[in-house]
C-alpha cells in the first residue's frame, strides 16, 4: 500500500508512557493506533530488561515506531540501545510541552494522524495528510471510536 500505514502488518509501536501528560499522550496514541490496526503496541520495558522472547519478537517486526513525549527520548534510546533501527516521533517536536498538554480525544487523534501519515526522525517518507492521505481516515478506521 505504498507509504500508508492502514492495514500494515509487522509494525510494532513502543510509546514511552513516562510520568507526565505527554507520556500519557504517547501511550494513548499508541493504543489508538493499535486499536485501529495500524500497529501492534509492544512492551518497551521488556526490551530494556532484555527479555529474550520480546527481543526475538521485535527482531521479526517489519518496522519499529517509538513515540516519546519529551526530548529525553527514552523509547528511541531504549530500542537503539538494544540494537534496533527505529522510526522515532517526539511529541515535543510536534509542539506539545510537558506539564502543558491537554490529553483528550482530539489531541490523541491529531498525533495519531501525524504519526500514521507523517515523517519520523529516520526520514521515513509518508504522505502528509494522515492515514492514507485523509486526515479523518483514523476515525473511520476505528468506527468513530
Amino acid at each position: 500500500m505504498g507509504n500508508c500505514m492502514c492495514n500494515e502488518t509487522g509494525v510494532l509501536i513502543f510509546p514511552c508512557s513516562g510520568g507526565s501528560d505527554v507520556g500519557e499522550l504517547s501511550d494513548r496514541v499508541a493504543r489508538k493506533m493499535a486499536k485501529c490496526g495500524q500497529a501492534k503496541m509492544f512492551c518497551l520495558s521488556g526490551i530494556g530488561a532484555h527479555i529474550s522472547g520480546m527481543i526475538e519478537s521485535t527482531k521479526s517486526a517489519n518496522k519499529l515506531i517509538a513515540i516519546d513525549g519529551c526530548p529525553v527520548s527514552c523509547s528511541k534510546k531504549t530500542l537503539e540501545h538494544a540494537g534496533f533501527k527505529v522510526t522515532a516521533f517526539n511529541l515535543k517536536d510536534m509542539g506539545f510541552e510537558k506539564g502543558k498538554t491537554k490529553v483528550d480525544e482530539h489531541t490523541i487523534e491529531k498525533v495519531a494522524n501525524k504519526i500514521s501519515g507523517g515523517k519520523g526522525e529516520e526520514g521515513t517518507s509518508r504522505n502528509s495528510g494522515g492515514c492514507c492521505g485523509n486526515e479523518r481516515k483514523l476515525i473511520s478506521l476505528c468506527g468513530g471510536k
